[in-house]
């Protein structure tokens, strides 16, 4: 009867607690009689392990409703701890008050922790720097500090991070009091910027500035270090004032570069390895903390090498002379040509002017040919000095690349490391003999080369071409040249006029038949144009064929 009185007083709501008796344990679900009229039911999600929930075991429960759809009453365990707790922990932990707590789970953007009540914990609160695997965390218990409350919500914020900070300043202060430059402290990187790492001292952050790494070139920190990695470092300097260390890594070794003079020395053969490759050189690890540099012209003797990466690999072992050694600026210039002697040393006695040479077209350019002489030395054939008496506008006119030529040296510029030779040179210049060949009145026979708007050129034996006058084509009025006259066409002209001074010959087709006398009188006229008309010096009319057959072409 006592005890019936007393559940009568139970009052059966929404939101009560009231007291339970478990009467089943299913897989999902617990039983729970409170008493009424029908028995209430909790998610087995709310049990640490269901596994070891009895029945009979007596419970407090929150009531969330009194009928579901089965009829039976909805409860929460969570729920009625949440509520009988809340008061309690509004009672003992303010917001800037501590606690300790379970790490309950981790969910997106931090942790669940049981302080008696669920709180949450976010990610940039748990510690210093932020985790990347939170599951570490789940199942240990840590203090906390309450750092917001919401009472509406019923929702608690905790940081771990304030309370690690703030033994961290705690040891900072006494770290500062403590530390002394030359000290070697251990610390863990924390972070690495372009210009260095900051080294966490378990108290205070350290500076690593880069030049401070390594005796070496260092291209970036992260070269060297990584993040979270344990390293010994020299405290450089200390600034208690604005709570500032700085710190060091290759101080921790001697300075490779104190005694770089007794080993290495200007002229020596050295082996390195390529360490970096940057559009003006190649630098070259010689040893720990010493780098030289192989500039871009030091590479070869005779290749003009666009970038170092031409030749040199990354990592690649090499071979190289010592050239120059500045101690104080850490300087070491290297040479990989001086390993062989240069060509051009040699080039004066191996090519005197005169001497005969064969090789093959390596290059065609606007002003010229490149003939190979040999490895890394080639010879240059002006376009002036291809032929005597053609005027060539472009060295693909006459030879193709890989073609095989013959030339003769006609200087050699070891200054400027040129080899200038000639093709025209191999034979007798027809000019200097031009009377032997030609005389004015003598019949010629050749083939039409080239046509112009003023007349036509004609190919002659000695590799010589005379100009025929439009004038000169016909008795009759002819308007334009190639209406009667085509190249390739095999005519039979005179020499009319021959001028050695100007390097020229005029022709005459219609003169074939001319006598004496009407050679005279055709020659007197041709004297008598004016300079800008005189279309026979053969100089002006090659420029002007060529500027004719562009037009056309257009």
């Amino acid at each position: 009867m006592e005890e019936a009185m007393k559940q009568s007083q139970v009052r059966f709501a929404p939101g009560e607690i009231v007291k339970g008796t478990i009467i089943e344990v299913r897989s999902k679900e617990v039983l729970v009689d409170i008493g009424y009229k029908s028995e209430g039911v909790i998610s087995g999600n709310e049990f640490e392990d269901i596994k070891v929930v009895k029945v009979g075991d007596e419970i407090d429960v929150l009531i969330e409703k009194l009928e579901d759809k089965e009829g039976m009453v909805v409860l929460s365990k969570e729920k009625a701890e949440f509520k009988k707790n809340w008061d309690n922990i509004l009672t003992i932990c303010n917001e800037g008050g501590t606690i300790n707590g379970k790490v309950k789970a981790a969910v997106k953007g931090g942790l669940l922790v049981n302080i008696g009540v669920e709180a949450f914990l976010p990610a940039s609160q748990i510690d210093i720097i932020p985790p990347k695997n939170l599951a570490q965390f789940v199942g240990n218990t840590y203090e906390f500090k309450v750092v917001k409350i919401n009472q509406e919500r019923q929702n608690i914020v905790l940081s771990r991070r304030e309370l690690i900070e703030q033994q961290r300043n705690d040891k900072r202060s006494k770290l500062l009091g403590e530390m002394t430059p030359g000290d070697i402290r251990k610390g863990t990187v924390k972070n690495i910027t372009d210009f260095g790492a900051f080294i966490d001292l378990n108290g205070i952050d350290g500076l690593l500035h880069i030049t401070d790494m390594s005796w070496g070139r260092v291209g970036h920190p992260s070269e060297i270090l990584k993040v979270g990695q344990d390293i010994d470092v020299v405290v450089l300097d200390i600034n208690r004032e604005k709570e500032r260390v700085s710190l060091g890594l290759k101080q921790k070794l001697s300075n490779p570069w104190e005694n770089i003079d007794a080993k290495y020395q200007v002229g020596n053969k050295v082996k390195g390895k390529v360490v970096n490759l940057v559009p003006y050189g190649a630098f070259v690890e010689l040893e720990a903390g010493v780098e030289g540099l192989i500039h871009v012209t030091e590479l070869s003797w005779t290749k003009r090498i666009g970038k170092p990466s031409d030749v040199l690999k990354a990592e690649q072992e090499i071979e190289a002379v010592v050239l120059g050694i500045n101690r104080e600026e850490q300087k070491i210039s290297l040479g990989i040509r001086q390993l062989e002697t240069n060509p051009w040393d040699r080039a004066m006695d191996s090519y005197p002017a005169g001497t005969k040479v064969k090789g093959k077209i390596r290059n065609l350019t606007s002003y010229g040919a490149f003939i190979e002489l040999e490895e890394g030395l080639d010879g240059m054939i002006h376009v002036s000095d291809i032929s005597w008496t053609r005027k060539i506008n472009h060295p693909s006119e006459v030879f193709k690349k890989n073609d095989e030529v013959e030339a003769v040296v006609l200087e050699v510029d070891k200054a400027n490391q040129r080899i200038s030779v000639g093709v025209k040179q191999l034979s007798v210049d027809p000019w200097s003999n031009i009377d032997q060949f030609y005389k004015v009145g003598d019949l010629v026979t050749g083939s039409i080369t080239k046509l112009a708007s003023f007349g036509a050129f004609v190919g002659l034996q000695h590799d010589i071409d005379g100009l025929v006058h439009i004038s000169q084509v016909s008795e009759e009025r002819i308007d334009k040249i190639k209406n009667v006259l085509k190249v390739g066409q095999e005519v039979t002209a005179r020499v009319i006029k021959i001028d050695k001074s100007d390097r020229r010959i005029g022709l005459s087709i219609k003169a074939a038949e001319y006598s004496p006398d009407q050679l005279k009188a055709e020659q007197a006229i041709l004297d008598s144009l004016k300079p800008g008309e005189d279309l026979v010096a053969l100089q002006h009319a090659f420029d002007a064929a060529d500027d004719a057959a562009r037009k056309e072409q257009q």
